[in-house]
């Protein structure tokens, strides 16, 4: 059996301060680093760490690397932004398991949380997930665009709060507008919509707008869109002051 490890990080939504100490000590161990170029950046560089960047859509690709390494004895941190196993590499590591060398499953492999995307949005603002939620990835490179609008419907009339990941890139204009759109459909114009981009670093911007208004030029690839649900509710503050947005944990019977 390998000496070698594979632990698979989330390093939160930015801020240094908001990764766990259970994942600032894999780190602090790690011989190997893998991950997407913007992740791999955040870590700051120190002797015997050998870091191995690489570009967006090569998840599988990456995965491989890491076990390989692994099986050979390196001590190897897999990295992603927020919580590893929410849109991100811990699935990937497991697929490559699953159709990869029989010896990988006897691997070392650890999947350290972090705070997602959501989450750190959701505490910015409130508590918008006080009740039933659901996440839901916009990007359509994994999935037909027709199961994205399935259970963007089926959710929207289930009174589920939705946040959305990967909401548009430049390869992906459209889709964030198509999914606003359908959302109209099935929800009140007031709900509320918050548009979080870089939550925790120092570009942070916050938006809350009405459905009827949400505008899909105020997200990015870095942008965590939240919908609310017909339940979902806006407080007003004085001064201008950002309001606070929250979902009661109760909901009355009909």
């Amino acid at each position: 059996m390998s000496s070698g490890s594979v632990a698979i990080l989330g390093l939160g939504p930015g801020d240094p301060a908001q990764r766990t100490p259970e994942v600032e000590a894999a780190l602090a161990v790690a011989t190997d680093l893998i991950g997407y170029f913007p992740y791999v950046d955040r870590i700051p560089d120190r002797p015997g760490l050998r870091r191995h960047a690489s570009d967006n859509r090569v998840e599988l690709d990456r995965a491989r690397h890491a076990l390989q390494l692994a099986a050979v004895g390196a001590r190897v941190a897999v990295v992603s932004g927020g919580d590893a196993g929410v849109f991100a590499m811990a699935s990937a590591v497991f697929e490559a398991v699953e159709h990869g060398e029989a010896s990988w499953r006897a691997l070392d492999i650890q999947v350290l949380p972090g705070i997602s995307a959501m989450f750190a949005a959701a505490a910015r603002v409130g508590a918008p997930l006080g009740h039933d939620f659901c996440a839901i990835s916009l990007s359509d490179n994994l999935k037909p665009w027709a199961v994205i609008e399935q259970r963007l419907r089926a959710v929207a009339v289930a009174g589920f709060v939705i946040a959305l990941y990967n909401p548009l890139s430049r390869a992906r204009p459209w889709q964030l507008g198509a999914a606003l759109e359908l959302l109209r459909q099935a929800l009140p114009g007031d709900v509320p919509v918050v548009f979080a981009t870089a939550v925790t670093r120092p570009d942070e911007r916050i938006t809350i707008l009405p459905l009827r208004d949400a505008d899909p030029a105020l997200a990015d690839m870095r942008t965590l869109v939240m919908i609310g649900s017909a339940a979902t509710r806006v407080l007003e503050r004085p001064g201008g002051m950002r309001p606070w947005v929250y979902s009661p944990r109760g909901i009355a019977s009909s």
